[in-house]
């Protein structure tokens, strides 16, 4: 028996001086005797997740990277690390440590503290003195409530995540300007960024996410001159005064998503000459200034989506020529200017679902003319029941066009003809008109290739009602009625006298009796609370046709009501535009010197 013990004897003590030998094989576990608790590859120690309440001892002296994590200890023993001169990081994060622990003479040498999701709620300078060579201090999901300042440390990533800061100490953070380089704040109590805050020349990324800051003072940020990235989503800001980013010469990407903001102008971008990532989504935005972007037009990405525009005025884009991407969906937009899009050359991906812009593609000649470079296109939701020849006349380099969700019922011959790099078209719809003008859209998907992206069935004629367009035949699309209006009466173009009346007339027809109603534009926007007079009559003359006509009266005009006007007549089937007719306004005098006759409203 005696033998056997000096064989297992012997055996155990090969076994440890295996663990502690610095030779072992990358990658291969060690046996970690003692302590047995624990495992161990390479130069980690990993004790985490073994319901510790002390630390392992004695702990073998060739470790680098020791794992205490997720464990319920309260305090460190110092004097268990003073033979670990290898050790160079330490994880203690997920305890109950109420205070940075004091690591004895292994202090020095630490790169990698985390600290995280313990119970500390102060951090003293003094406690700090001892890691001369930290470089990533994990302090998250602790107690903090105020920031002292920092003591002269080598620190490049300072993580304080999920606190309960409210308040920094004056310079806070200057003893580490010649080294931080990562500083993420996100989820604290911050309501206000006490100025020059932030001296720290080497910053790259500055993350501020989750707090309650409101508003943001000029000269904020001054300081950061080499801040590559700025994280301000979530906080609520609803104001950011004139030059609140100057000073961050060289940022790229500016994150404001999910906060407050009304106005996007050029006061607040002021300086920002080298962004190339701007994200506005979730805010209030309703106006873009028509000189917003005269400091960024290094812009490639912007993301106004889910906001509160409702017009893209010629001047809304001005200078962003190397914008990629543009989101601007989840709006409320119902106006797009001439030449909104005129001067984005670069543009490559334009999302524009879920607004309101049914009439940019149904009445519109061009309106993505300018977009000789767009690839994507996104109208989900638009509310377009038809689509017409020219409505994306000049993106020939198109290849991704999303129709889905828009109860489509029309679309004329040829409208896709000349985009010849399209690869997929999403159509989704149940409500098409399927008479001779559609007759050719069957045909034309199967010969692109693009049944597996296109669900659509007829809605009219009834004996066609429900059914799929790869289920029929050419020749069950004929034009037997006409259900959708047609114009058969053009408003006419006027000139009259400042403070006369003027009548604007305009009649369509259609087989349907399928109730119809009736707008005017002027412009391109939707005239309210204007005097309109509507009325129908039935016409039977080689069968009955419903006529429909809508006037339009204009009281008292002035230079105001200089304009194009336009009647739009819409039912179940569809919405037909009339011509523009222009309107110009004269004064007395001027009308004096008109040739005759000119027109008057009576």
């Amino acid at each position: 028996m005696s033998g056997f013990r000096q064989l297992l004897s012997a055996a155990f003590l090969l076994a440890a001086a295996r663990c502690s030998s610095s030779s072992a094989e990358p990658g291969s576990p060690r046996s970690c005797l003692p302590p047995s608790r624990c495992s161990c590859v390479d130069e980690l120690l990993n004790c985490s997740r073994r319901k510790l309440s002390r630390v392992p001892d004695p702990l073998p002296g060739w470790i680098v990277q020791l794992d205490l994590s997720h464990n319920r200890l309260t305090s460190i023993n110092s004097s268990l690390f003073n033979h670990l001169h290898s050790l160079q990081e330490i994880k203690i994060s997920h305890n109950q440590l109420t205070a940075i622990p004091d690591f004895g003479a292994v202090a020095p040498n630490l790169t990698l503290l985390s600290l995280s999701n313990n119970k500390i709620n102060e951090v003293h300078p003094d406690q700090l003195k001892q890691f001369q060579s930290l470089e990533t201090l994990d302090l998250s999901n602790n107690h903090i409530l105020e920031l002292k300042a920092f003591p002269h440390l080598q620190l490049r990533n300072l993580y304080i995540n999920s606190n309960k800061i409210t308040s920094f100490e004056p310079g806070a953070f200057d003893n580490l300007s010649n080294t931080l380089q990562v500083l993420k704040l996100n989820r604290n109590k911050i309501s206000a960024i006490p100025p020059k805050m932030f001296k720290l020349s080497n910053l790259q990324l500055l993350e501020l996410n989750r707090n309650k800051i409101k508003k943001v003072d000029g000269l904020t940020f001054q300081g950061l001159g080499t801040l590559k990235s700025l994280k301000m989503q979530r906080n609520g800001i609803n104001k950011l005064m004139d030059g609140a980013f100057w000073g961050l010469s060289n940022i790229e990407i500016l994150q404001l998503d999910f906060n407050n903001l009304t106005e996007v102008t050029k006061g607040w971008l002021y300086g920002l000459l080298m962004l190339q990532q701007l994200n506005l989504s979730q805010n209030a935005i309703n106006k873009i200034s028509p000189d917003a972007w005269e400091f960024c037009q290094k812009l490639s990405e912007l993301d106004l989506s889910f906001n509160e525009l409702s017009r893209l005025e010629e001047s809304s884009f001005v200078g962003l020529s190397l914008l990629g991407q543009l989101y601007i969906g989840n709006n409320q937009v119902n106006y797009i200017a001439d030449g909104a899009f005129g001067g984005l050359s670069s543009l490559y991906s334009l999302d524009l679902k879920n607004n309101e812009i049914s009439w940019t593609i149904e009445d519109m000649n061009g309106a993505f003319s300018a977009l000789s470079n767009l690839r994507k296109l996104g109208l989900q939701g638009n509310r377009i029941r038809s689509i017409t020849r020219k409505a994306f006349s000049g993106l020939d380099a198109l290849e991704h066009l999303d129709l889905n969700n828009n109860a489509i019922m029309s679309v004329q011959s040829n409208t896709f003809s000349q985009m010849k790099k399209l690869r997929e078209l999403h159509l989704n719809t149940s409500s098409l008109l399927c008479d001779c003008q559609l007759k050719w859209l069957h045909e034309w998907v199967a010969d692109n290739r693009f049944q597996p992206f296109i669900n659509a069935s007829c809605a009219h004629p009834p004996w066609l009602k429900g059914k799929s367009i790869f289920a029929t035949k050419p020749e069950d699309f004929v034009c037997d009625d006409f259900p959708k209006p047609e114009i058969i009466e053009q408003p006419e173009t006027q000139a009259a006298v400042k403070e006369s009346n003027v009548t604007f007339i305009c009649s369509a027809a259609s087989s349907s009796d399928s109730p119809m109603t009736f707008a005017w534009k002027k412009d391109n926007e939707l005239l309210h609370d204007s005097e309109i007079e509507n009325y129908a009559h039935l016409r039977s003359q080689g069968g009955e046709v419903m006529e429909y006509t809508t006037i339009l009266r204009l009281r008292h005009v002035n230079f105001s009501s200089e304009g194009k006007y336009q009647c739009v007549i819409s039912n179940h089937f569809g919405s037909s535009y009339s011509n523009k007719a222009k309107l110009t306004v004269n004064s007395m005098y001027h009308a004096a010197f008109l040739p005759f006759p000119f027109a008057v409203g009576c």
